[in-house]
């Protein structure tokens, strides 16, 4: 199934959550809403459930579809084309997969699981038989067939996640919506989990949409990446995409660590102290101020000058443990600058604390007002 965000607006007193937001996911498409906290990322999924009404502009707002049953063109959310903004919850055949769980303590893993086939309506409720046989085959696909008679307090986090995801998935939804799925677990259960996850989707193929602030987990697990800020959204792309080629100063800097270089622009050039950048051929910069984001793995230094666009700089921390050698400098203005090394190149010129160094891009991304290259 398909989902379409159109023209949405969510306005919590002064404070706009949304601002006129649109989206849209293709049918099978695994979409991670990405941002800083407020950025407006689990009130739009909110919305998509029907669990959150949205703003219809002149202060008319909708609340639960059911309650205040008004339309308006340009503000929609459709499910395969279809506006599904005046549909109540469980009318929308959404499962919802909240981070803290929401298991019921009282019943066994079986029990909860198989608790939104049990109080459907009595005329679209399974035989008890179906009912069981469908769970089983849910606790296969989780990997928790042994389990199904613990209680949620005799399970890991992570089992409780999976149990979780379970639940949702055995009203057989059309759209599965994850609200920061493993925020409530540690480091190395969240990583386990979230490649399960992207195995799970490529298994069943639902259009699934998730929420996370961890921009390795969406750059990981999603197909494509919606970046949002301050309740509009910055960029759609593949994880590459958003990566690479960055649509904004801060898609670049939300994004993995990153080097953000503050400067003017002076005869069509960027300049950043005794860093001078030159506008791509055929292109020509201008503005006052300029941006200039590198991230540390794409930072070369030397020790000897080598004749090309870049800034003098001292070494005041180097850290080899780890994948890669981190090597922390200051340079022009007192600005701290962090560079990534692979151990091969590192071995080949070793640097130490008080060394001075010279410090050059070799990819970077130009921002100067709304021109970026």
């Amino acid at each position: 199934m398909s989902i379409e965000v159109r023209n949405i607006t969510k306005s919590f007193g002064s404070f706009v959550a949304l601002d006129r937001v649109s989206l849209t996911i293709p049918d099978g498409e695994l979409v991670a809403l990405l941002g800083p906290s407020g950025s407006g990322k689990t009130t739009l999924l909110r919305i998509i459930a029907g669990l959150e009404g949205f703003d219809l502009g002149k202060g008319v707002r909708t609340h639960l579809p059911e309650q205040h049953p008004v339309s308006q063109p340009q503000s929609a959310i459709l499910f395969d084309g279809q506006d599904v903004a005046l549909q109540a919850v469980g009318r929308r055949q959404v499962g919802f997969v909240f981070q803290h769980y929401a298991l019921f303590r009282h019943m066994t893993v079986l029990d909860n699981i198989a608790f939104g086939l049990k109080v459907r309506p009595r005329h679209l409720r399974l035989p008890k038989e179906e009912i069981r046989d469908r769970v089983r085959q849910l606790l296969r696909l989780i990997q928790l067939e042994a389990l199904e008679n613990r209680y949620p307090a005799q399970l890991s986090g992570g089992q409780r996640q999976r149990v979780a995801l379970a639940r949702a998935l055995a009203i057989q939804p059309k759209v599965l919506l994850l609200d920061e799925p493993f925020g409530a677990l540690d480091a190395k259960v969240r990583q386990g989990l979230r490649r399960w996850l992207r195995r799970l989707h490529d298994e069943i193929h639902i259009t699934s949409v998730f929420v996370t602030h961890d921009q390795e987990e969406a750059l990981e697990v999603a197909d494509r990446i919606v970046v949002m800020n301050a309740g509009r959204i910055e960029q759609v792309g593949t994880p590459n995409e958003v990566f690479h080629q960055p649509a904004s100063e801060f898609v670049m800097d939300f994004l993995g660590n990153v080097n953000l270089f503050h400067g003017r622009v002076e005869a069509g050039k960027a300049v950043f102290g005794s860093l001078v950048v030159d506008a791509p051929a055929g292109l020509q910069i201008r503005g006052d101020s300029a941006s200039l984001a590198v991230r540390p793995h794409d930072l070369e230094i030397w020790k000897e000058d080598q004749s090309r666009p870049g800034m003098r700089a001292r070494v005041v921390r180097v850290q080899s443990a780890g994948p890669v050698v981190k090597v922390e400098l200051l340079a022009d203005a007192d600005h701290m600058v962090f560079v990534e090394l692979p151990h091969e190149r590192f071995r080949q010129e070793p640097y130490t604390v008080g060394d001075e160094v010279f410090v050059a891009p070799r990819e970077s991304r130009l921002f100067v007002d709304d021109y970026a290259t």
